[in-house]
């Protein structure tokens, strides 16, 4: 008999998006988050550089709104974008009153105001950081906060398997009912029931080989969201970081964008510096131009890496604004001060996911997807630097607000069924999982990377239908493990990447593929949207 527990929210997810969600609606209801391994293992606690908000006079909310509109390629939600950068000051303040501290500088006067830094795409200053490890101070408040929190519960080491809603259960009218979650610690399933359920599982990037992220970024509330029959948008719209450390060692260690924005130079390896023949705008291009730039040399000279100078600032200067990259840097025997940093191109961010409104509501009654699980219309076909922290913050108080208005009329769910281990064993073939985890991981990276081809994308299709009936098959049979659920959950992502990239026949943003090397201009912009089989996803 499974473990039952009651809340009026789950959210499943304990990063930027989930704890700003629950700290918002915690004083009228009772939550549960959950994280899949430690509370702070997410995207955001690893984020270096910072939120974007228009703080400076010389700045403006129009100036942020065309930045982002630019960078996204045609395919940004103007509305959307408009409500996200209006609130950004306001969700600065927020942060502050829960204790984040950000990097500030001395005034004129003698005061002191925050500072702000630039990043790709941004025509101005408007980065609020905490030095180079902005993710980390903002999870590390937020968390505190939580674990304070009288309403919040927080589920360390708990992996959700799936979304229970009213269909699956022959139940009427469709709206979602809670989730079935495996306590990792004690390999037991629990049923969580909600009145509303949240998804804030972060991003899919885990599904390629090289990636930036930790490892918790596997499509989780993606493909939960795509079994329970949500739509999904912009998948083929995954964003490459340009500069990712280049060592053996130094496993998925991100070369922040803000080290650009202060003056760092992408050198080849004999010292010749190479954006001006790809952008105007140079190192501090878009992402998506700046990493299609070092991949084409990579490839062009056959070389395994190239080059990131800040040398030429003075030591003192890098200490203070990079600790952590120096730092790291150091470990493996580079020092940032006196020579160039070793750079590739890695999987970084999911532009698309779950469709969404302005509330972050999504296809299904009383379930939400905030963070990078959800695609609202603000990233378009290129995420600008920076605006991911936003749209988590922003959308977190969208859905709260939402929720505050709904929450009083939802009804308690009925009783569900308990998990049913009745039919399955204990696995003894787990090599099965590795060698299809690693596979997934390969194809993607070959064939549906920075650059992409049509044949490339149906030899990654067959893969995708070949492993998503092997797995099938060994979900039937074996008791869920984490390893499992994360590769059920990849392959559901890495086939919506490659259906949507097979989609669109032109090049656009993040999506660039050498059959079809322009962006089609004869007709508007449309996003790539998804809509599951039920009987297919159940």
């Amino acid at each position: 008999m499974s473990e039952s527990l009651d809340y009026d929210i789950l959210i499943i997810g304990s990063g930027a998006a989930g704890l700003s969600l629950a700290l918002r609606i915690a004083d009228m209801a009772r939550v549960a988050v959950l994280s899949k391994t430690q509370l702070q293992e997410c995207s955001t606690f690893y984020a270096q550089g910072g939120i974007s908000a228009v703080l400076d006079a010389d700045d403006s909310l129009e100036a942020h709104i065309e930045d982002t509109l630019d960078a996204g390629a045609g395919l940004c939600d103007p509305d959307i974008v408009r409500l996200v950068v209006s609130q950004g000051k306001d969700c600065i303040e927020w942060l502050l009153r829960q204790g984040v501290t950000f990097t500030e500088v001395e005034s004129e006067d003698g005061g002191k105001h925050l500072h702000l830094t630039r990043e790709g795409g941004h025509s101005h200053r408007r980065i609020v950081h905490a030095a180079d490890a902005t993710g980390k101070a903002l999870e590390t408040s937020l968390l505190a906060r939580a674990k304070a929190h009288d309403h919040i519960d927080l589920f360390e080491c708990h992996n959700a398997i799936d979304l229970i809603t009213a269909n699956k259960l022959n139940l009427s009218p469709q709206r979602v009912l809670g989730a079935y979650v495996l306590d990792r610690n004690r390999q037991k399933v629990k049923l969580f029931r909600a009145r509303a359920v949240v998804l804030a599982t972060g991003g899919a990037a885990k599904v390629y080989l090289y990636t930036s992220n930790p490892d918790t970024a596997t499509g989780d509330g993606l493909a939960m969201a795509w079994r329970a029959g949500c739509r999904v948008a912009n998948m083929e719209f995954m964003q490459f970081h340009p500069t990712c450390l280049y060592h053996p060692e130094a496993r998925s260690f991100l070369i922040s964008e803000a080290l650009r924005g202060e003056g760092g130079k992408l050198l080849l390896p004999d010292g010749e510096r190479f954006m001006h023949r790809f952008d105007p705008r140079q190192e501090l291009a878009p992402r998506d131009i700046v990493a299609r730039a070092i991949d084409h040399e990579i490839k062009r000279l056959g070389v395994d890496c190239l080059y990131l100078d800040i040398s030429h600032k003075s030591p003192e200067f890098i200490k203070s604004h990079f600790p952590t990259i120096y730092e790291r840097c150091l470990q493996y025997n580079i020092d940032i001060t006196e020579q160039p940093i070793p750079v590739v191109p890695a999987a970084h961010y999911t532009c698309g996911g779950v469709i969404t409104d302005s509330r972050a509501r999504t296809d299904i009654p009383n379930l939400y997807a905030i963070g990078e699980t959800a695609c609202t219309g603000l990233h378009g076909a290129n995420r600008m630097a920076s605006n991911s922290l936003l749209e988590c913050l922003v959308f977190a108080k969208q859905a709260a607000d939402d929720l505050r208005r709904q929450l009083p009329a939802l009804p308690s769910p009925p009783p569900l069924p308990p998990w049913d281990e009745s039919q399955v064993t204990d696995s003894d073939e787990e090599v099965v999982v590795s060698h299809n985890w690693d596979e997934i991981r390969r194809f993607m990276w070959d064939y549906v990377g920075i650059v992409r081809t049509n044949k490339r994308l149906q030899r990654a299709l067959r893969r995708t239908e070949m492993l998503k009936q092997e797995i099938a098959e060994y979900y039937g049979n074996f008791r869920v493990t984490s390893d499992l659920l994360e590769l059920r959950n990849l392959i559901i992502a890495a086939e919506l990447i490659v259906r949507s990239a097979m989609t669109r026949r032109e090049s656009r943003g993040l999506h660039y593929t050498l059959d079809y090397p322009d962006p089609d201009n004869s007709k508007p912009a449309v996003d790539t949207i998804l809509a599951p089989s039920l009987r297919s996803n159940s």
